[in-house]
């Protein structure tokens, strides 16, 4: 007589395949250049919200502004499953994957799953000109 794998075996090992390629698409640094430049110019200090914030996805940074001319950068990559960021609203920067979100003014964990803050971007702010330290 052959054996089979149990159903729940089989649909474990799916699950888990299903569950691994669509975190790894986001997948961590794959060590090449994120595009940005020091010196480079992100936005204009008009362009970010007040209580908001930019995605600048092809950077790989977010920028936000917490308070009336007070600007912050960070990581645009979740400290979670490594997806990119969707949006920045309410006073968060949230990840649309699983849920996580983290405050413009610090980038510390607001909602779980994740539990470590997104890293500080360096910026510089020259008149009304955003750029990256």
């Amino acid at each position: 007589m052959t054996q089979h794998p149990a159903r729940r075996a089989v649909l474990l090992a799916a699950g888990t395949a299903a569950l691994t390629a669509g975190c790894s698409k986001y997948g961590g640094d794959d060590g090449g250049s994120s595009g940005a430049t020091s010196g480079q110019e992100l936005a204009r200090t008009a362009d970010i919200p007040v209580g908001g914030g930019t995605i600048f996805a092809d950077e790989k940074v977010v920028v936000t502004q917490p308070k009336k001319g007070e600007f912050k950068a960070f990581s645009n990559i979740c400290t979670h499953a490594q997806c990119p960021v969707a949006s920045v609203s309410d006073g968060t920067i949230n990840c649309t994957c699983h849920g996580s979100r983290f405050h413009i003014a610090d980038g510390s964990v607001a909602h779980a799953p994740a539990t470590q803050p997104l890293p500080e971007k360096k910026i510089t702010v020259q008149g009304d000109s955003i750029r990256l330290a």
